[in-house]
């Protein structure tokens, strides 16, 4: 079977695994999400506030019917499905009636929550466009999940093509797309969020500083990063500002090295640089333009409990102090299961020994889940999902550090024309 196939194959093994969950992904804000993505398809504000009810009600009785079948004590007890649907909609009809019927019903969204805690997710359009086919194909449950499988598969086929741009052999770069989907990448992708298609678009821009480093594409491969930092822009342009950043002072570090060395620090490295810089430039000029929540909406958001107690007067001094107790706390955590940290040391170390100055750009762009959890320092938001972005750098890494190895016990065919000049040497 030719690598393609292969890479088929592998895809569709993890979705058809995913069929075990069709239900049960969503957290507090896919609604949010999918509110936006149903306006946009042409519902009324209360038809599209019943569709959402409808979706997030079902997956809690769906999960509280799974919980009580295993529930050592409760397993014996009739049904929950209907009581918990019910008592569910009460409540999401209890916070979303009052506010439409004082005419907050501005904007793509449904009034769930506060004003200025909505205009968050009014800022983001990318991945609710992203929904609207899907939702008008298979409906609202049957169309998030096939958006989640369409959304991880990709990631996973990014891994394999990032991998197979820098000679890694076949078998290996298909180990890498396999991590993606078994490590917390997979799982976090397939939730009805926007982490999916932020990684998926960060993998893109890791691909194109691939393909003007290692394949000599310099204009498809420069074109590719930018138009990922510009679909990220309206996917969540926090992401896009970071990412840009983040290329911006890989490519500086790599040309500062260069030029230590003697050496010319490269056109191409600097075309990278100087496109990550813009990036983050227009993200923040286009942001002002577009009157997008700002920094200082965002702390006073975690701050306040998304708005619901009085703004601080000065926030400052309060997000540092949360910012130190958080890493204190998230350090003691992973030192308790390293797991993590093995594996994103792993990952740089195959990624700066093996992918030169691609590799560079892989930690940078992996170091943007370590910013945006620094942004929200936050213990328990969902399992990891904000510094889910981390993890990209033991799945390309990893396979990258094995590569040695594996070519000293396993026979490999030759990949390029230095492997085959090595190979018939």
């Amino acid at each position: 079977m030719r690598p393609r196939g292969w890479v088929l194959v592998v895809a569709a093994v993890f979705a058809v695994l995913q069929l075990a969950n069709i239900t049960g992904r969503d957290t507090p804000d896919t609604k949010n999400y999918l509110a936006y993505a149903l306006s946009l398809s042409g519902e009324s504000k209360r038809g599209v506030a019943a569709a959402t009810i409808d979706y997030v009600c079902a997956s809690q009785a769906s999960a509280a019917r799974r919980d009580q079948s295993v529930h050592v004590v409760r397993f014996h007890r009739p049904d929950p499905t209907d009581r918990v649907t019910a008592e569910c909609r009460q409540r999401q009809w209890r916070q979303v009636e009052p506010r439409l019927a004082a005419g907050q019903t501005g904007g793509h969204t449904v009034p769930y929550m506060e004003e200025r805690f909505m205009r968050i997710f009014e800022a983001r359009p990318g991945y609710p466009a992203f929904l609207v086919p899907f939702v008008m194909a298979f409906g609202v449950t049957w169309g998030l999940w096939a958006a989640g499988v369409v959304l991880a598969c990709a990631g996973g086929v990014l891994v394999f093509l990032i991998l197979r741009t820098l000679s890694v052999p076949v078998p290996l770069a298909l180990t890498g797309q396999a991590l993606y989907y078994v490590l917390p990448s997979g799982t976090t992708a397939m939730r009805p969020m926007t982490e999916g298609l932020l990684m998926a678009l960060t993998l893109a821009a890791v691909w194109g500083c691939a393909l003007v480093l290692r394949a000599g594409r310099g204009r498809a491969g420069l074109l590719l990063v930018a138009g990922s930092l510009l679909a990220l822009f309206a996917v969540k342009h926090s992401q896009a500002l970071f990412l840009g950043l983040c290329l911006a002072a890989a490519g500086a570090l790599v040309a500062l090295r260069r030029y230590r060395r003697g050496r010319p620090p490269g056109r191409d490295v600097l075309a990278i640089a100087v496109t990550g810089l813009c990036g983050a430039v227009l993200t923040v000029v286009l942001a002002r333009l577009l009157h997008y929540p700002s920094e200082s909406d965002s702390l006073q958001d975690l701050l306040t409990g998304h708005f619901a107690r009085p703004d601080r007067e000065d926030p400052w001094p309060e997000f540092w102090q949360l910012q130190g107790n958080f890493w204190v706390e998230w350090l003691r955590r992973q030192a308790g299961e390293p797991l993590f940290a093995a594996a994103l040391g792993a990952g740089a170390w195959g990624a700066l020994r093996r992918g030169g100055a691609v590799g560079v750009f892989l930690v940078a762009a992996a170091f943007t889940g370590i910013l945006t959890q620094a942004a929200h320092p936050d213990i328990d938001i969902w399992g990891g999902r904000l510094i889910v972005l981390a993890w990209l750098l033991p799945v390309v890494g990893v396979p990258m550090l094995l590569e040695p190895v594996v070519r000293g016990r396993v026979a490999l065919p030759a990949q390029g024309h230095a492997d085959r000049a090595r190979a018939t040497n």
